[in-house]
């Protein structure tokens, strides 16, 4: 049986995306070309802009996807119900566990925000502040509720993000620790770093 001409299409389209996310986190946006891209999957430069413009597009649609994925995600997962304490420790696990997931994406995510043209950027930014802004709510009720003893949960937010984003950095899947271990230690340090006292 013949498939669709929109499911090739759609195909096509999916294994773009994966080449040009391998090559940009392994040589960097600015380094890759079209016709890289195409080499990658076996097709002609001409074939990927039937699809993607230019590599603006390409880069564009692959930060804005890991985003929208990142917070359909947590959608799903996050417990409204709970109180700012374990609310946090969830929010530390569910960000833990999803960026190991997706190792690639959130490098360039990180990396080549800059690579963006200013309205690609400004999209991206704000879909990023939707989600710490997730963490930012919990932070200041706990504040608020006098469960976390921190004077500006804005900037809080952003260093407990920094500081959970950035084990997609180093961390070994044969180390010294399992990353069960290495997600307890960071609760334990995240939980000192905001004033919890119990869990």
């Amino acid at each position: 049986m013949a498939r669709k001409v929109g499911s090739v299409g759609a195909e096509t389209a999916d294994r773009v995306r994966l080449a040009a996310l391998s090559l940009f986190a392994r040589y960097g946006y600015a380094a890759v070309s079209m016709r890289q891209i195409g080499r990658e999957i076996g097709l002609q430069a001409g074939a990927i802009y039937n699809h993607f413009p230019t590599k603006q597009h390409l880069l564009r649609g692959l930060l804005v996807e890991h985003m929208e994925r990142l917070l359909a995600t947590w959608e799903c997962a996050r417990d409204e119900s709970l109180p700012p304490r374990e609310a946090l420790i969830a929010f530390v696990r569910f960000h833990i566990r999803y960026h190991m997931q997706c190792g690639p994406e959130v490098f360039i995510s990180y990396m080549e925000l800059r690579n963006l043209e200013e309205h690609n950027f400004f999209e991206v930014e704000e879909l990023r502040r939707r989600y710490e802004m997730n963490l930012r709510n919990i932070l200041a009720n706990g504040r608020a509720d006098g469960v976390f003893s921190i004077s500006d949960p804005p900037v809080a937010t952003m260093g407990i993000i920094a500081m959970l984003t950035g084990i997609t950095n180093w961390y070994k899947e044969h180390g010294r620790l399992s990353l069960e271990q290495i997600e307890e230690l960071y609760i334990g340090m995240i939980v000192g770093a905001v004033g919890m006292k119990e869990i």
